[in-house]
């Protein structure tokens, strides 16, 4: 086992591998981290007793505190320490809590809403979570800060990230997915649920009974789409439509497809088959799911920046600009650590020139006169 992180500026993407097969993944921003585990001292706005909880006054917005979580009781105007332990979802704040131990209480004081201390991130949270795996990271000045933390298990290598291992990771934002036996999964996030369809194509054409080539197709997939499920982060509700077989016949299944959810840490629970045939899973959610980091400005010029100190890195003469719509450049400026990032890495900053005729989400790299 071992814990892999590829820095690029203003971004960490981390692969817990074993044997060369990846188990794990997330992507680490230390300028926008998701906040769970965040610790703030915060105020409460309003109790719900409908929503059996209390909307708490962060620095920068506001969470939701549950009665079972310690706002049972509160009332407005009451200053209290909590914990982020649900990143925001969907225009919704962070959950909260405010059970927390001596420590984390020591620290809280008095004052208004205020960010006291940051969440550890994913490249800790995951070495916590593999205890004797060695963490192998390819930026030297994230090493250093990480060392006082993972000591003696961390090492600077030249490139975390092998060329397979690269096209393994890549291959999580493609929403179609190949899968044993030639068929095919095709992953559809929506604001509600995600729903995964899986598709035999010609994989059952050959010879021999087809419900029974189908079902054991469907068997072979279950690995891979449990594994899926995992390395995307796939959160809330998921429905899966498996291939070929009757509604009727897709629970005879159900043990399977539980036990190869059952390695999942997060410990996803299969409610059964609806009567349409669709597997209900329900995966909690703690952290943003792939797809949702995949998105948006940020992202865009995250990517952007990747692969600018790429080709800083393979020619340090070349002086580049970043020609992007006007969110991303808007999105970098707003990262606290990206751009000062890049300027480490490459010895000059990288220009920035917002263009309104290109499309959302677009930008080039140009060459400037160094």
């Amino acid at each position: 086992m071992a814990i892999l992180a590829a820095c690029s500026p203003g971004e960490v993407r981390i692969a817990v591998t074993h044997d060369d097969t990846l188990v794990d993944f997330a992507i680490w921003r230390p300028g926008q981290p998701d906040g769970v585990g965040d610790l703030h001292r915060g105020r409460i706005t309003v109790r719900i007793p409908a929503m059996a909880g209390a909307f708490v006054a962060l620095d920068g917005g506001d969470g939701f505190l549950p009665d079972t979580d310690g706002a049972a009781g509160a009332t407005a105007g009451t200053i209290l320490g909590v914990r982020i332990t649900r990143g925001a979802q969907g225009g919704k704040g962070p959950r909260l809590t405010a059970i927390l131990d001596a420590a984390e209480r020591a620290l809280i004081g008095g004052g208004p809403p205020a960010l006291i201390r940051r969440g550890s991130g994913s490249l800790v949270r995951l070495a916590a979570d593999y205890p004797d795996a060695p963490v192998l990271v390819d930026d030297a000045a994230l090493a250093a800060t990480l060392r006082p933390t993972l000591g003696r298990r961390l090492d600077v290598v030249r490139a975390a990230f092998g060329s397979e291992l690269a096209a393994r990771v890549a291959a999580l934002a493609d929403p179609v997915v190949d899968l044993p036996g030639g068929a095919r999964m095709s992953i559809h996030p929506t604001p509600a649920l995600t729903a995964i369809d899986v598709d035999v194509g010609a994989a059952t054409a050959a010879g021999g009974s087809k419900a029974a080539a189908q079902l054991a197709l469907n068997r072979a997939v279950l690995p891979a789409l449990a594994t899926e499920i995992r390395l995307r982060n796939l959160s809330g509700a998921i429905l899966v439509d498996l291939a070929g077989l009757p509604a009727r016949r897709r629970a005879v299944l159900t043990d399977e497809l539980a036990a190869a959810l059952a390695d999942d840490p997060l410990r996803p629970r299969l409610l059964g088959f609806t009567r349409l045939g669709l597997a209900e899973i329900v995966r909690p959610r703690i952290h943003p799911p792939l797809h949702e980091m995949l998105a948006g400005p940020h992202a865009a010029g995250l990517a952007a920046l990747r692969q600018a100190a790429a080709e800083v890195a393979a020619n340090p003469a070349r002086a580049l600009a970043l020609r992007a719509a006007p969110p991303i450049v808007a999105a970098l400026q707003g990262d606290p650590v990206a751009l000062d990032d890049f300027a480490r890495r490459a010895g000059r900053r990288l220009t920035l020139r917002a263009d309104p005729s290109l499309p959302e989400g677009a930008w080039i790299l140009e060459l400037t006169p160094a």
